[in-house]
């Protein structure tokens, strides 16, 4: 987002409901295009804007992109098993797209998992040193 120049609002572990629907709680969260109504809400109600967009991490579970429907947020990214797979959200519904809406320059699906497996060889630290980087360079 700071290679964009967006400015966003993050909350972590977070549970996300709406009244009748179950709950999710993305890995990671980001409030992009409400980050304003959202700024000094200490707890979230049902009624507040769903993230723009959520991350999931399916390491010991799966994740059930119905809830995320029901939550109604536009973008939702699943990493599982080295691979970054994105979901838009559209007329209810979640399809498979190969590229990020909130990012639609930036080869997301790429870019995620080598940086992934490069933190495994080179530690954290190093690969995201070495991914912004990247972004200042334009070399993705």
């Amino acid at each position: 987002m700071e290679k964009t120049g967006q400015k966003y609002q993050s909350f972590a572990s977070t549970t996300f409901k709406k009244e009748g629907a179950a709950g999710v709680e993305p890995d990671a969260s980001f409030y992009i295009q409400n980050y304003q109504k959202i700024i000094g809400i200490r707890r979230l109600q049902s009624d507040d804007p769903p993230p723009d967009l959520a991350i999931e991490i399916d390491l010991t579970s799966k994740t059930t992109i119905d809830a995320y429907e029901d939550i109604a947020v536009p973008e939702l990214w699943i990493y599982d098993n080295g691979k970054l797979t994105i979901y838009l959200l559209r007329n209810g519904k979640y399809f498979l797209s190969n590229i990020s809406a909130i990012f639609p320059e930036i080869p997301i699906t790429q870019i995620v998992p080598n940086i992934v497996e490069r933190a495994w060889l080179v530690g954290s630290f190093q690969a995201l040193e070495e991914l912004e980087n990247m972004m200042i360079t334009d070399d993705f």
